[in-house]
């Protein structure tokens, strides 16, 4: 890694520019809390870049693996964190709004620390292919390689197409490759193996198995200990829509069968049902039945209730 003076910042003050041209209200949040992280620790560094790049030496052999974390989000200068951030800038607001913004915070947040174990197992591979204990001190830093991998993820998600370099049309699933090889030529201290890591990390998820681990390990985190089996969230389009991927069966809530009753117990609506039929055999056909939630009836004599009992079985 080539360290760069930051110059007069015009690259952050472009940067800063294309943020405003694009509308804050138009940047989904990952994006812009990604943006905000990278601008606020290139102005606010955590340490020295030389403390913070990732290298075979320093991750593998030193064990220092917190490198991993801080290398993608430090940057050698406002250039390289401009052209950085302006790519994040469109990618972001393209796949988040698709993915919604859940997922693609989980990629980035996979995407960054595996492109740096990714990079330490290509240079230690060339370490001993090739015996040259050169590739152990190379040590990367910038957001480069998360963004090679998002550039595999675009081209996956809308196939066809071309991508214009340098006023070269290129198909879409072979722009990533020709970047990467024009980056190089053009610009020899950029990380070649660093680059190559992102597309390798991205390949894993659109060809491999790494989008169905992210998902499974998602669905274990988002378990919900009541329920038998784990919850699965995902995000659809622009909706943002959330689907359970499994179905749970709910117990109903206890109803309120007062509505039914008037409110009586059961010995209430016994009695009622009783002076209903006896009272039955007295009403004229034309009269409506009392209402179930009229106030309950004068108990009637014992003589009373003999006779109407007496005039009822006559009748049968």
């Amino acid at each position: 890694m080539q360290r760069r003076a930051r110059g007069s910042n015009l690259g952050l003050f472009l940067l800063l520019s294309q943020v405003y041209q694009a509308g804050f209200d138009n940047i989904p949040p990952v994006t812009l809390v990604t943006l905000g992280l990278n601008i606020f620790l290139f102005l606010n560094p955590l340490n020295d870049l030389m403390e913070v790049c990732i290298s075979v030496n320093e991750g593998y052999y030193r064990k220092d693996w917190q490198r991993l974390l801080l290398s993608p989000f430090h940057h050698a200068d406002d250039w390289h964190l401009y052209f950085n951030m302006v790519s994040l800038l469109w990618k972001g607001i393209r796949l988040e709004r698709e993915l919604g913004s859940v997922r693609f915070a989980s990629i980035i947040a996979v995407f960054s620390q595996l492109i740096g174990m990714m990079y330490v197992l290509l240079e230690l591979s060339l370490t001993e292919i090739t015996g040259d204990p050169s590739y152990n001190k190379q040590c990367a830093v910038g957001f480069s390689g998360v963004l090679f991998a998002l550039k595999v993820l675009t081209t996956h998600y809308h196939p066809g197409g071309n991508s214009y370099l340098m006023g070269a049309a290129i198909p879409n699933r072979y722009a990533c490759w020709v970047e990467l090889m024009l980056i190089h030529m053009l610009s020899p201290g950029t990380s070649f193996i660093g680059h190559l890591s992102g597309i390798l990390v991205g390949l894993l998820y659109t060809q491999g198995p790494l989008k169905k681990i992210m998902e499974a390990v998602g669905g274990i985190l988002l378990y919900d200990g009541n329920s038998p089996r784990p919850t699965f969230y995902s995000s659809h389009g622009y909706s943002g829509h959330r689907s359970h991927g499994t179905q749970q069966h709910r117990q109903n809530p206890p109803r309120d069968y007062s509505a039914y009753t008037g409110g009586l117990s059961e010995e209430e609506q016994f009695q009622r049902a009783l002076r209903n039929s006896f009272n039955e055999g007295d009403r004229p056909r034309n009269e409506r039945p009392p209402s179930e939630f009229c106030p309950p009836l004068d108990p009637l004599p014992p003589e009373e209730t003999r006779r109407r009992r007496l005039q009822r079985f006559e009748r049968q």
